[in-house]
Formats: structure tokens, C-alpha cells, sequence
């Protein structure tokens, strides 16, 4: 295992700790911190492979708190509790005391006497799902402050209103994996565009994650969008500055073709416009059904003017001698197969199904790196003792 062994190096050259912090935004860690992730990760992941058990935990809580719907996010968060040896609690708000108008701080402190981790994903409403977070974790420091709290439980983001921390650290892990290194990835042309698709509500939050992460590693960032399909102004100035910092390239286009021209990486992906979603935010507080409705139509009638933005055989074309990795957080929109008109053409998608299938393959072991990175702060003498005991996972 001498893959094992340079990751383990690789751990420790980082100099990195997270312990006891909670993972909400990538644009909030370290270079060296994010490192930290993707090599545990990838040393879980190889630990698995080779049927050795990683469980770390004896007893204790992992619990997940869904405020959207999800599939591989919620799979993924409970694989990794498994992989850990933490057993899931799902918090479901209407089957608890949040429906008869508990509040935040008492809720988080309930929930936590014997929880290690608290994954939440909150990413309806614009301009709440990220500060609601930090509300839980305000809450979770004032229980552990007055000892009301054992231990203090960590928090990961499992997408809000502004990033998607798990989905843009796997899509990295992908990208490291399938280029080699995190270094082969400098100067790598990735295109992160919107794309057509016949329903209005997605949010912003995966196109933010990919510009937020991709420019820490010195990639080509080309955002594309419609006119008036742009994304939170702070986070995009952000991924021009971190751009400039990483020795990389950031650009907004208005053209898919643009986009696509020369890129390695191709990541076409619907979702509402900022000021549409602030829209929504105000009527779905309200409880406004009707208006809801009006901006359905509305947002639907401006998707449409743009079904020609679909990735396409032709705009392949376009891409690095034609064959560009096509990359989807899932599930894709796809043309006469989920939808009749969507993100990508169904000729495309099967060429890269499987691939994206092995993308969100590797969120599992994200997420169980950022619940170690923050439970133990010797991560790599835990690895270490792991595939020294080789315990199998299976017998």
C-alpha cells in the first residue's frame, strides 16, 4: 500500500487541522485545510477498497437535518456516518416539537447530548440557510459553553443558500483523481454554465460552490449565463480575487459557446437567477401561494427563451479536442429522457453517465473526512492505526 503511505504524507505535510471546525463554506478554509480533506478522503476511500474497516466511533450520533429534498446528499451523509461507525438520526421537523414552534437553541441542544456530528441542509430560502446554520452552531457553543453539552458536535454543510461544500469537494476529488494530482489541475479550463431546463427553482448554490473552489486551484473558471441569470455579486467578486490569489483565470461570459471554447472540464447545470430567487424567498415567507405561481410562469417564460443553451455533441465540439469531461451533480435534466427539452442532450449524457456515476462516488468518503478532520486531531496516526489493525469491513 504505498499509495496509503504517500497519502498519509501527504496528510501530515499539510500541517492542517480542523479540528472542532465546523465545515460550512470552502471559502472559509485554508488551502492547506481543503488538501487535508481530499487526502483523507481518498486514504478512507483506498481503506474501503481494500475491505479494511474505519470505524472510529463505539456509539454516537450523526444527525442529518433535511430541510430540501435529496438523494445523494442524504445517502451519502448516512454512508459516511456508517463508514465511521456513527449511527443516523434523521431530525424531520414535522415529527417534532419544530412543528409546535421549538426554537433553534433548544432543538440543537436536545438533538446533541451524545451527537458527534449535525449535517444540515438548508437551501430554500435565499439569505437563510447559511445563517441558520451559524444560529445551530451559536447554539451548539452556548450548550457546550454551560455544560449542558458533553462535547460540542460538529457541523457540516450539506448545501444552503450560498455553497455546497460536499458536492464541490467531491466534484474536486473527481477532477484530483482524474488528472492525477491537484497540481495537474492548474490552468485546466473548466466551463461552470447554466443550461436550459423546463422547471425554475434550482439554487445557486452548486454554481457558487464550483467558482468558489476551482479558483483556489489556479483552474480557468469560465461562468456563462444568460443575461440576468447571474449569481450572488459577493460570491462572484470573491472567485475573481481568489482567482488573481491562485494564479488563475475567472471570467463571466454570455455565451455557452464561449464557455465551452478550449475547456477541459464542462459543468452545465441549471438554476434560478439571484434576483428570482430573492423573489421567491419573500413569497414562500408569506405563504403567498399565488404569487408563487405568477413567478413560476414568470421564471418558466425566460427559461424558455433560452433552450438553445443545451450541451450538445456540437457544443462538445467546441471543447479541448472534443472531448471535454462532462460533469453533473445529478440528477441531470436530460433531453427526451427526464424531460423533453434540458440541460444536456441524451447522447451526450450516456457518454459520461457512468462518470458522473464514480463523481458522486466519492462524496461519501468527503463527508466522512470532514466528520474525522473535525472529531480527531491526529487524523493521520488514526489511518495509520486503522490499516495497521486491518480489521475487515466484511468477513
Amino acid at each position: 500500500m504505498g499509495k496509503f503511505k504517500k497519502l498519509i504524507r501527504d496528510i501530515e505535510k499539510t500541517n492542517a487541522s480542523l479540528y472542532q471546525k465546523d465545515f460550512l463554506l470552502t471559502w472559509d478554509k485554508s488551502r492547506e485545510e481543503l488538501e487535508l480533506v481530499l487526502y483523507v478522503a481518498d486514504a478512507l476511500r483506498r481503506l474501503y477498497n481494500k475491505n479494511i474497516s474505519t470505524r472510529s466511533f463505539e456509539s454516537g450520533l450523526a444527525v442529518s437535518q433535511f430541510r430540501d429534498n435529496s438523494t445523494r446528499t442524504r445517502f451519502s451523509f448516512g454512508s459516511a456516518a456508517n463508514l465511521l461507525g456513527l449511527t443516523i438520526q434523521d431530525l424531520d421537523e414535522g415529527k417534532s416539537q419544530i412543528s409546535h414552534g421549538e426554537t433553534v437553541r433548544e432543538t440543537a441542544n436536545m438533538i446533541s447530548f451524545m451527537t458527534e456530528i449535525i449535517g444540515i441542509r438548508d437551501d430554500m430560502y435565499l439569505g437563510a440557510g447559511h445563517e441558520y446554520m451559524l444560529e445551530v452552531a451559536s447554539a451548539l457553543d452556548d450548550g457546550f459553553a454551560n455544560s449542558v453539552l458533553p462535547q460540542r458536535p460538529g457541523i457540516v454543510n450539506l448545501q444552503c443558500d450560498v455553497d455546497h461544500p460536499t458536492q464541490s469537494m467531491a466534484d474536486l476529488a473527481h477532477l484530483k483523481n482524474m488528472f492525477g494530482s491537484l497540481d495537474a489541475l492548474k490552468g485546466k479550463k473548466i466551463a461552470m454554465t447554466w443550461a436550459y431546463s423546463p422547471s425554475y427553482g434550482k439554487p445557486l448554490s452548486v454554481p457558487q460552490g464550483i467558482i468558489g473552489l476551482m479558483t483556489r486551484f489556479g483552474m480557468d473558471v469560465s461562468l456563462a449565463y444568460p443575461e440576468g441569470y447571474g449569481l450572488i455579486p459577493d460570491v462572484v467578486e470573491l472567485a475573481g480575487k481568489q482567482a488573481k490569489e491562485s494564479g488563475g483565470k475567472f471570467e463571466v461570459v454570455n455565451s455557452m459557446e464561449e464557455a465551452f471554447a478550449g475547456a477541459d472540464i464542462v459543468y452545465p447545470k441549471s438554476w434560478a437567477p439571484y434576483h428570482i430567487m430573492g423573489r421567491r424567498t419573500e413569497l414562500l415567507r408569506a405563504g403567498d401561494k399565488d404569487g408563487l405561481k405568477e413567478l413560476e410562469k414568470e421564471a418558466l417564460a425566460n427559461n424558455a427563451k433560452y433552450m438553445n443553451w443545451e450541451c450538445t455533441r456540437e457544443k462538445m465540439n467546441l471543447t479541448k479536442d472534443g472531448s471535454a469531461l462532462y460533469m453533473h451533480c445529478l440528477p441531470a435534466d436530460i433531453t427526451d429522457v427526464s424531460c423533453k427539452a434540458g440541460e444536456v442532450s441524451a447522447e451526450v449524457f450516456e457518454q459520461y453517465r457512468l462518470e458522473t456515476y464514480r463523481e458522486a462516488g466519492y462524496k461519501p468518503f468527503v463527508i466522512a473526512a470532514m466528520m474525522m478532520t473535525n472529531r480527531f486531531n491526529d487524523v493521520a496516526d488514526l489511518l495509520r492505526f486503522m490499516k495497521k489493525r486491518a480489521v475487515p469491513r466484511v468477513q
